[in-house]
């Protein structure tokens, strides 16, 4: 198990990225994926097949609105997909730069800006064959002064990294440590299936502590924001999520694997629900709508001690009809 080729493959594409500019990141992209390659992008990007369309779709745009974008990881690691046995490079943290234009309607800053990410790369025969790109568009948004959803339940700030600072695996891992830590991620996501089926919204914190430390951390998205101990944790995201949403169906994941203390996956969709009314400030309806979702974990002996957590809230949202980006120019025109 050498994810090492992989991990360089990654890091060198990175670099490629980050010293590219509009006009020649087509290249980088065609220099580094394959011919069938095929893009995950959330809400307006979607899925996109060939470089030349995730150039067009999502670099391009955004290289021309933010200058000098720097990569700026907090968590690199790489495995086997559990799923169906592909090799995977993930990475997490912010691009950071001069937000100098408008992006996708939001009104520049001309500051320096920070668009968390996570990226999924699968890699087969020395190319990237699969790639998707979690980014918090809302959370740019805030940093522009507009705040498209009400009062969140969590608190509202820029994420940091591990607390551990050992996120950035650039050597090898331990296989066994490995391995702990994707059974400790699976016996989590069972207790939580178990919990949706079972139709008990409010379960008690003995339920989360199996697997989680007390003082667990879990950063949300923003709209949602990040929760610090199991109890607030339950109080500021849990229950209003389980109580404003109902028929919750898990759809499973596309990719999940993990790598000495660290693991994630990416789902397409990861759940299916309905807004039963209160979540995000929405009324009540009938509508089945997904949630695309990156979770990141570091796990701490033998419980998840930290959550790196990317919803598709736009995407959500628009099913909904409710097109946020477009209400937003309606109101902030630029």
């Amino acid at each position: 198990m050498d994810f090492q080729k992989n991990k360089a493959l990654v890091l060198e594409y990175n670099e490629a990225i980050e010293g590219a500019d509009s006009d020649s990141v087509g290249e980088v992209l065609e220099q580094y994926t394959s011919r069938d390659y095929h893009w995950y992008g959330l809400h307006p990007f979607h899925e996109q097949d060939g470089a030349e369309a995730v150039a067009e779709v999502f670099w391009r745009p955004f290289l021309s609105s933010w200058r000098a974008v720097q990569r700026r990881m907090d968590i690199f690691f790489a495995g086997f997909n559990q799923l169906d046995g592909r090799e995977w490079v993930a990475s997490m943290g912010h691009f950071m730069g001069l937000f100098d234009h408008p992006w996708l309607g939001i009104p520049q800053t001309r500051r320096i800006a920070l668009l968390p990410y996570a990226e999924f790369h699968c890699i087969e025969g020395g190319r990237i064959s699969r790639s998707a790109l979690f980014c918090d568009i809302i959370k740019v948004m805030q940093q522009a002064g507009v705040y498209p959803l009400p009062p969140q339940t969590g608190a509202a700030f820029i994420h940091p990294g591990p607390r551990s600072h050992d996120g950035l695996l650039f050597e090898a891992q331990d296989p066994e440590a490995s391995s702990r830590t994707l059974e400790l991620i699976e016996r989590m996501i069972g207790d939580l299936n178990d919990l949706n089926t079972s139709g008990v919204d409010r379960c008690q914190p003995e339920l989360l502590a199996r697997t989680w430390h007390t003082g667990m951390i879990w950063y949300g998205p923003a709209g949602i924001g990040a929760a610090y101990t199991i109890p607030r944790y339950q109080e500021q995201h849990q229950y209003p999520f389980r109580a404003g949403l109902k028929d919750k169906v898990f759809n499973g994941h596309l990719c999940r694997f993990g790598e000495g203390s660290y693991g994630g996956f990416f789902g397409w969709p990861n759940l299916t629900n309905t807004a039963a009314g209160g979540y995000l400030g929405l009324p009540g309806n009938e509508v089945r709508a997904d949630m695309r979702v990156v979770d990141i974990y570091r796990r701490d002996g033998d419980k998840l001690a930290e959550n790196w957590v990317f919803i598709d809230l736009l995407h959500w949202l628009d099913m909904q009809g409710l097109d946020v980006l477009a209400r937003m120019q309606q109101l902030h025109p630029v």
